[in-house]
């Protein structure tokens, strides 16, 4: 493992003692012993995660990111650029693509993998000409008849000056309109990370699932804590508080369903936890796919205003 996080290394120890023995066929029956005890701690940590470790799950540099997804998930894949207003925007990529036989159109926010495509990204941090094409491009869904498929990874928005002399929260304030208006089924899923209204404006969908250790929220846990406590070391407290989790989430009724992942998370099966989505995402189109236009926006819109009306 490339990281590992401060839970994970008592799992890690074992993991070293098994390597060691890999070559020791003498000592076959004591290394399937160590494994079998490591595979039962590695589930026994991941079954009783608190919600600030399942934000750092969430943040793992291992989780699959969007463009893997897309090259697991997805065939044909035409990626669409700009605004048509200022530029284009790396940190939210989106086009067209089949998924299992459908035409689709599919926008979601790439972190990237290592610190140059990370920078390139702005570590999924979309700028104002980001939403402003993952608007166009659901406007085009609608025109053509496309199913919308969006995967949610953001810390938020980008708060940068650049962005707000650009209008971000007027951008992001389209795109979560052009999701309300979309005549078509739209499907999200949170992937990693859900921050704030960066990844509402991709997540105003008919159906809105997450992966078992993924996160959503308003803002960060360690921004939670700045404001209540003036203190970010506090962040596993509000994390507690603001109750981030998928099966919080969940319970509360914000999101439709948890897309679970292999024992030890994402990170530690990538593509087992990619085809397990890639299931997730086949249920919830078929379940829309023969809703009528009106119906799919009537229901979407029904279903954000309830929660302000909660609120």
């Amino acid at each position: 493992m490339a990281q590992i996080l401060e839970f994970e290394k008592p799992v890690a120890a074992l993991d070293a003692e098994i390597a060691s023995l890999a070559a020791d066929t003498a000592r076959a029956a004591e290394r399937e012993a160590i494994e079998a005890r490591r595979n039962r701690l590695l589930a026994e940590i991941y079954g009783k995660l608190t919600p600030w470790q399942k934000t750092l799950v969430a943040r793992h540099p291992n989780r699959p990111r969007f463009l893997v997804i897309v090259e697991q998930l997805f065939e044909d894949w035409v990626p669409l650029a700009g605004d048509r207003a200022f530029g284009d925007d790396s940190a939210i990529l989106g086009g067209l693509a089949h998924f299992r036989g459908r035409p689709v159109m599919l926008i979601g926010h790439e972190k990237g993998h290592d610190t140059e495509s990370r920078v390139k990204r702005n570590f999924g941090m979309a700028k104002p000409e980001g939403y402003r094409k993952a608007a166009r491009l659901m406007r085009m869904a609608s025109r053509f008849g496309l199913p919308i498929v969006t995967l949610v990874d953001t810390p938020g928005a980008y708060p940068g000056i650049d962005a707000e002399e650009r209008g971000q929260a007027e951008a992001i304030a389209r795109a979560t309109e052009a999701c309300l208006e979309a005549e078509v089924p739209m499907v999200s899923v949170i992937i990693g990370e859900g921050g704030s209204g960066g990844a509402v404006a991709l997540a105003a969908a008919n159906r809105v699932l997450m992966l078992e250790h993924s996160v959503y929220a308003v803002i960060s846990p360690e921004g939670c804590a700045s404001i209540l406590w003036r203190d970010a070391a506090k962040a596993a407290d509000a994390a507690v508080a603001m109750r981030i989790s998928a099966q919080d989430l969940a319970e509360l009724g914000v999101i439709d369903g948890v897309v679970r992942e292999p024992v030890g998370g994402a990170h530690r099966a990538p593509e087992d936890a990619i085809a397990l989505l890639g299931d997730a995402i086949d249920a919830a189109l078929d379940g829309l796919e023969a809703l009528p236009a009106d119906s799919l926006k009537a229901a979407r819109r029904a279903r954000f205003l309830a929660f302000a009306q909660a609120a």
